[in-house]
């Protein structure tokens, strides 16, 4: 049986969409990151901005930034996180676990043939891209952090958290927690999956009807799916043809890796105690969405900015975006990128 971690680079229809799906001006490569397969989409020249995407994307939930960055003179990368694309899928689920992706990043920055970078993440790639900057602030001179604000290692387990707000329900990290078991429901019907759950969590669903729950909560023996809202339409910032996209890299490289991120939550929780309450001190970006579920849940992390974030330079709510901020609102969010960086020493 050939393990997912040495599977070719992809059958024609995965490579034709993946040509296909570059923004102009933009070439994709793969680079050795000390032992670890990192494919990187990169573009423009000048100071390094690492861009670190989410949970269910790809290196494509950043086409917007990149040629706007590119545009204002840096260079910016947007990576495939380990277990996506076409970045290296090892099998063991610890091989996912924080302190790895980290030492991925500083691999990249060094493979690109940089001594640092401002690491900018969104979704997941939000709280690697803050513990990057708060284990190696050489590398990482400056971070911003879309949808899900910083906040350090605190003093209880995240899975008994979790339980905690669910309530009756699961929480859906809980509902990723078993291998196989979410994988099962999402392969079943990988493109419907991935359109009702990146709509059900944008600011253009409907408000969540409190008598049925939430995308967030999954009832006990349940689907995921069965809270997921399809439309007629999808709104523009939302193609069928960014659905296909994100499909045919899914299709390909399957949910096993991705999901294992999840899976290390009480693992990372281990690993970072020496850090629990530190602080970020490089310069630092935060951007929610006001109909955002991690940016709500994460208003006690945002007011505590001044404690964690000392050099936070700006904390931006978008009124009506959800929680695919640089999708939804990419000219709002590449401004206030372009408007940190401009602002960092060069």
């Amino acid at each position: 049986m050939r393990r997912p971690d040495s599977l070719p680079p992809g059958s024609a229809c995965h490579a034709d969409a993946m040509t296909t799906a570059l923004p102009p001006g933009c070439r994709s490569h793969v680079v050795d990151a000390a032992g670890h397969r990192a494919h990187c989409v990169e573009a423009g020249e000048g100071p390094l901005v690492l861009l670190v995407h989410g949970y269910p994307e790809s290196w494509y939930s950043w086409r917007h930034q990149l040629p706007a960055l590119a545009a204002a003179g840096y260079h910016p990368v947007a990576i495939d996180v380990r277990g996506y694309g076409r970045s290296s899928k090892p099998l063991p689920v610890e091989d996912y676990r924080m302190v790895r992706l980290v030492a991925d990043n500083v691999a990249i920055v060094a493979a690109l043939g940089h001594e640092t970078a401002t690491i900018v993440g969104h979704d997941w790639g939000a709280p690697i891209a803050w513990t990057s900057a708060m284990l190696r602030p050489d590398v990482f001179t400056a971070v911003a952090g879309l949808s899900v604000p910083f906040s350090p290692p605190g003093e209880v387990r995240p899975l008994a958290a979790m339980r905690l707000m669910a309530g009756d329900e699961e929480f859906y990290i809980e509902y990723f927690q078993e291998p196989g078991r979410a994988e099962a429901e999402i392969e079943a019907d990988v493109r419907g999956w991935l359109r009702g759950f990146m709509f059900s969590a944008s600011g253009d669903a409907p408000l969540p009807d409190p008598t049925v729950g939430t995308i967030a909560t999954v009832r006990r023996g349940g689907l995921m799916k069965a809270r997921f809202h399809q439309p007629e339409v999808l709104p523009a910032w939302l193609t069928e043809d960014d659905v296909d996209v994100y499909t045919a890299e899914f299709q390909h490289s399957g949910f096993r890796g991705p999901l294992n991120r999840y899976r290390n939550v009480d693992r990372d929780w281990e690993d970072l105690a020496a850090f629990r309450g530190a602080s970020i001190r490089v310069p630092s970006l935060f951007i929610g969405g006001d109909r955002d579920g991690p940016t709500l849940w994460g208003a006690p992390a945002i007011a505590a900015f001044d404690r964690t974030l000392p050099g936070l330079r700006g904390s931006i709510i978008l009124e009506g975006c959800g929680h695919w901020t640089q999708q939804e609102r990419p000219a709002e969010v590449n401004a206030a990128l372009v408007e940190f960086l401009a602002g960092l020493p060069r």
